[in-house]
């Protein structure tokens, strides 16, 4: 048996990841449930199918910057809330989901 593994195909690069801003959390999960990558478990909870061999989702929500708390926990300052709901996503992008991309010029998160 062969120490190491040919193939005559060339692999393909994954495509790029893409980030998303839908315009509210209810939009967004009805993508998600949409692509199949949302779904609710046995117990009634909300599941994300965040990576398999043909995707990675990371799911961000809701972005807050800034803000300020005391030592007991207690806003001084709120922080500022982002318009939309946001996730990131790297695969063959779901029907619909073009519409929706987004490329900030300070992403919160990225995948590395």
């Amino acid at each position: 048996m062969p120490d190491t593994l040919t193939t005559t195909e060339e692999l393909e690069a994954p495509p790029a990841p893409t980030m998303f801003r839908f315009p509210d959390e209810a939009t967004g999960l009805a993508a998600l449930a949409a692509a199949g990558l949302r779904f609710m478990d046995e117990d009634g909870n909300q599941q994300f199918i965040t990576a398999s061999h043909t995707h990675s989702l990371d799911v961000i929500g809701t972005i807050t910057r800034g803000g300020e708390w005391d030592e007991e926990g207690n806003v001084i300052t709120p922080p500022e809330t982002l318009d939309g709901w946001h996730l990131n996503y790297q695969g063959e992008l779901p029907d619909g989901w073009e519409n929706y991309t987004v490329t900030p010029e300070k992403p919160v998160r990225i995948f590395l």
